[in-house]
């Protein structure tokens, strides 16, 4: 069975129609012609973009010259009045300040250091889940439930049942459904004092978000100041000084980064956790192996080298359902790609979406096959044309994070319970901030025997 996937536009249409398949669905609004093309360009009257699905071109943006192609600022003018000024959206020296403050929280001796609060979350949502056995359930809310706990858990020291953390999950929730990310700016170029239109809903939940996340930073400074903060991720940061600079974060900055932290790393774990359970409910022997390899769960770190089998289906649900579906570079300088010329200001996309289903490069791109990723041209497109994290430079902070977090919440959920997928509600994918479904993805649980 293949995998849903949503149907191409037509491959031409006007600017006024693609706007609003666009605000329908990102992905749809795409013509098919991109899953084969290793560049294709689209001019419209406010500027030039070109999506790049070339790998060599690919690295050049991401990995080798970074700096030439800083992030655009058409897709982020949606997220500011959320994200304000955090890593996600800040460019040049800013840009390399905050990554020189926050890495060192994510690096690999820091991992081992929260296993034990993603033990706890990944207990917590696998008995949420078994007192749901013989329901058919939504299960993209439960997933959302599992990673919005998991963030709580290792940055602040807090279980999703706190009462700060249950606000500012439903408020995220909230803000994912209010299509932050499609705002006028994103097609026309606007000078920065001209008003963006943000919806109505859109700055309201940011501004509870925000407030609720300044209440937690505050109280967290405070902590630290009398000496008595958890050593967590939010504590690892917030006293974590530039090497060059000596600064930390203020109070108004680490708003920024939690807010950051909170949507990527809640709404990418929560898309590709569903997906893989979506995959695993069509493909049962792939779900018998991974509850298989589960029996050897000890709650240490040292699960995370026996999780490979669930590894390589995370793998594969990030690469057919990539959460971020498009990223957006702009050209700082005249350039030439494939013998085109590539002006100064041009949008470069990249869209995971397209590379990781590209039929030049993949074998059986659209089909469910974690064992592609022992082949030969899993490993080589594995390395050269799978950037579910982007890659280089800007590579996702939490990347190693969410491949420990991924497996084992699969691993833990499988081991006990069963997933059955149900024919006659295939998922439908659409992507506005992330990938997620039109309708959910509704799934039966049965406890295993």
């Amino acid at each position: 069975m293949i995998p849903p996937k949503p149907a191409a536009r037509p491959d031409r249409v006007s600017l006024r129609k693609y706007v609003r398949l666009f605000r329908k669905d990102i992905l749809s609004a795409q013509p098919a012609r991109l899953y084969r093309a290793w560049m294709a360009e689209f001019k419209t009257p406010f500027f030039r973009s070109f999506l790049v699905n070339q790998p060599d071109l690919v690295k050049t943006v991401l990995k080798d010259r970074p700096l030439d192609f800083p992030k655009s600022n058409r897709i982020s003018e949606g997220l500011r009045p959320l994200l304000g000024n955090s890593v996600f959206l800040t460019n040049g020296a800013e840009w390399q300040k905050q990554r020189r403050i926050i890495d060192p929280a994510f690096e690999g001796g820091r991992l081992r250091e929260t296993y034990p609060a993603m033990w706890a979350a990944a207990e917590a949502a696998r008995d949420r889940l078994l007192a749901q056995a013989g329901q058919t359930i939504e299960i993209e809310a439960e997933t959302s439930h599992a990673a919005a706990d998991v963030i709580f858990r290792t940055l602040f020291s807090i279980p999703i049942e706190d009462a700060t953390a249950q606000k500012v999950f439903h408020e995220f929730r909230s803000y994912q459904r209010s299509q932050p990310i499609l705002n006028l700016a994103a097609f026309i170029p606007l000078p920065r004092l001209f008003p963006r239109f943000f919806r109505k809903d859109t700055r309201a939940t940011a501004r509870r978000i925000r407030r609720l996340i300044t209440d937690l930073t505050e109280a967290r400074q405070q902590a630290i100041a009398e000496g008595t903060a958890p050593n967590d991720l939010a504590t690892k940061i917030m006293t974590t000084a530039d090497p060059e600079t000596g600064e930390t974060f203020s109070a108004q900055e680490m708003v920024d980064q939690v807010a950051i932290f909170f949507l990527a790393g809640h709404e990418t774990s929560a898309s590709a956790l569903a997906w893989a359970l979506y995959l695993v409910a069509t493909n049962p022997e792939w779900q018998t192996r991974i509850a298989e390899e589960a029996q050897g769960l000890t709650g240490n770190f040292s699960d995370v080298s026996i999780l490979k089998i669930s590894r390589d289906v995370f793998r594969e649900a990030l690469r057919l359902y990539p959460p971020v579906p498009m990223m957006v570079r702009e050209a700082s300088c005249p350039e030439t790609f494939r013998n085109r010329p590539v002006p100064k200001g041009a949008q470069i996309v990249l869209s995971p979406w397209h590379l990781h289903r590209h039929e030049r490069l993949w074998e059986n791109p659209d089909g469910f096959d974690p064992a592609r990723w022992q082949t030969e041209n899993g490993k080589t497109c594995g390395r050269e044309a799978y950037i579910p994290f982007s890659a280089g430079a800007r590579v996702c902070t939490g990347a190693g994070f969410a491949m420990v977090e991924g497996p084992l919440l699969l691993s833990l959920l499988l081991r006990d319970l069963k997933v059955v997928a149900l024919p006659e509600r295939v998922p439908v994918p659409e992507a506005h901030l992330t990938v997620r479904t039109r309708d959910g993805i509704w799934l039966r649980l049965d406890k295993r025997a």
